[in-house]
């Protein structure tokens, strides 16, 4: 990966990839930062040795691949002064909500790939949804794929709607499970652990869960059966969640999200 890359946008998701990059080998005069907001181009230069620009100037018109990186709604105040100098490079789009026709609108390119991130990706072990509109080639997809390799793992979608259900599942999925952890650490200090306890056996327990998943052949049904005998704790676990409807509830706000998503897609103008 010797081409210069250029984000445009500094905060955590940049970050992540910038920082993969940067351990993986590459050069910081080969990356090319913008970020307007004084406090985060000083965090860039303190944590990752970057020295980023302000706004926008002529050097990204060397740029092979330009990362878009800024919160949706600042979208198109950052592309307007970019427009003009973003060449014939690649296109990589890190915001939710900002659908590809209306990136081929601000900038000008065809060649555009959407990508949803989601947060495990600050410590390499995200997961990303990604989608290539047609003119995207097989070596754009390769650049991408290598791009993003150091924040985890990618899986390419062909329809950008697919983006939509990614969003719901794993971009928002990290909060489900934060919010099962906190479930789980309530009912240890209910039943008298201390709350340091709960969070370690509860973290340490979901996350050897999925460990164990990830390596088996076995679907999350079977390995669910093994550990469940019937008439015992965990029996009588499944059985409270099942009749409190926990299962379809959680089906019920993965879907709630995918809705939003849409909406958000909408509202930006797709």
């Amino acid at each position: 990966m010797n081409n210069t890359l250029a984000f445009i946008g500094g905060g955590n998701m940049a970050s992540a990839i910038l920082g993969g990059l940067l351990r993986a080998g590459r050069t910081p005069d080969s990356l090319i930062v913008v970020e307007p907001y004084e406090p985060q181009r000083q965090k860039l230069a303190a944590e990752l040795g970057l020295q980023a620009l302000p706004a926008p100037d002529a050097s990204l018109a060397r740029a092979s691949l330009v990362v878009w990186a800024v919160k949706p709604q600042l979208f198109q105040e950052a592309a307007a002064p970019c427009a003009g100098q973003l060449g014939q490079a690649l296109q990589l789009s890190v915001m939710a909500g900002i659908r590809s026709d209306a990136i081929v609108r601000a900038t000008g390119a065809e060649r555009v790939v959407r990508s949803m991130p989601n947060t495990p990706a600050l410590i390499g072990q995200g997961i990303a949804g990604l989608f290539a509109r047609p003119a995207v080639t097989a070596q754009d997809r390769q650049l991408v794929d290598e791009v993003l390799a150091p924040t985890g793992r990618t899986v390419w979608v062909d329809r950008e709607a697919d983006l939509d259900a990614v969003t719901a599942l794993s971009g928002s999925g990290p909060a489900y499970f934060f919010y099962v952890v906190e479930a789980m650490m309530q009912a240890a200090q209910d039943m008298g652990l201390s709350e340091a306890q709960g969070r370690e056996l509860a973290l340490a327990t979901c996350a050897g869960a999925a460990a164990l998943a990830l390596q088996s052949p076995e679907s999350p049904a079977v390995l669910r059966e093994r550990v469940t005998s019937k008439g015992g704790t965990t029996y009588a676990a499944l059985s409270a969640m099942q009749a409190a409807g926990v299962g379809p509830a959680i089906v019920q706000a993965v879907k709630a999200a995918q809705q939003r998503a849409r909406e958000l897609g909408d509202e930006f103008g797709g």
